[in-house]
């Protein structure tokens, strides 16, 4: 059982206060135009010499069945793509994390509104982050439950966390990091970061706890600091990729550092 204490910290029964968590890396997948294969995407981190590991195939994203195509979005329809490319996300639990969620469903909604329409049944059922893992979990006929994360641009870092979470209260059971953001409609550039620059973006990764190698994470609260220019997800990609042995990457609201246990 977890019970939070503050922000980032956590006592589990029988252990001590920590800041630190541990898992790895057992399948991934990304997307964003222009880098749609996992040689891509080792190429972006390693450069074009770089070798490709065995694991890897050149295919691109499966293509979705009619139902699901159907009932998300663009964006929607590459998250769960990327999901279903990580082999055992039909026995996994479902963390999604995301900023903004597919907010193209949310401005129709609002323009309904406006224009004194009743809104889209469908589009207000699938306008909530939860909606796409609910898809996600009647494809796959999975039962093993989903968590949805929203926290502004550590939203993919706090996602992270919640997946290590469910590791360590669970070990025997993977758990499935679903992060997506595409970039927000005209009209809410205020609301746009620099950490946005490089959105859509779409990272899944199959999680375990005892999967070698392992991945130390960690975190420490820092003052707020909403002028951010990274992108966390593609931090932590790049140096997954890359075989470095440690990387820190500075959030909104706390840092967050990855190393290689060996």
């Amino acid at each position: 059982m977890l019970v939070w204490l503050g922000l980032g910290l956590i006592f589990m029964a029988g252990a001590e206060l920590t800041n630190e968590l541990a898992f790895s890396v057992r399948d991934w997948f990304a997307w964003m135009p222009g880098r749609e294969t996992r040689p891509d995407w080792r190429n972006w981190a390693l450069g074009p010499a770089s070798v490709v590991a065995p694991e890897e195939s050149a295919e691109p994203m499966p293509t979705l069945p009619m139902m699901l195509r159907r009932r998300v979005t663009s964006i929607g329809q590459k998250a769960v793509g990327a999901a279903l490319a990580c082999q055992g996300a039909s026995s996994a639990r479902y963390v999604v994390a995301s900023r903004h969620g597919e907010y193209d469903r949310t401005v129709a909604i609002f323009t309904s509104l406006a224009e004194e329409e009743a809104p889209s049944p469908a589009e207000f059922s699938m306008s909530v982050h939860h909606g796409l893992a609910g898809l996600l979990s009647i494809h796959t006929a999975n039962r093993l439950g989903h968590v949805a994360i929203s926290a502004a641009q550590d939203s993919f870092a706090f996602g992270m966390m919640e997946a290590a979470l469910c590791l360590a209260e669970d070990p025997a059971t993977p758990v499935l990091l679903i992060y997506y953001d595409p970039p927000l409609p005209d009209g809410y550039d205020r609301f746009r970061a620099a950490s946005e620059a490089e959105l859509p973006t779409v990272l899944a990764l199959l999680m375990e706890a005892a999967h070698e190698p392992r991945i130390s994470f960690q975190w420490q609260p820092t003052k707020p600091n909403p002028a951010l220019t990274d992108s966390q997800a593609l931090r932590f990609l790049r140096w997954h990729l890359s075989g470095a042995p440690q990387a820190e990457c500075r959030g909104e609201r706390m840092i967050w550092r990855w190393s290689r246990v060996h």
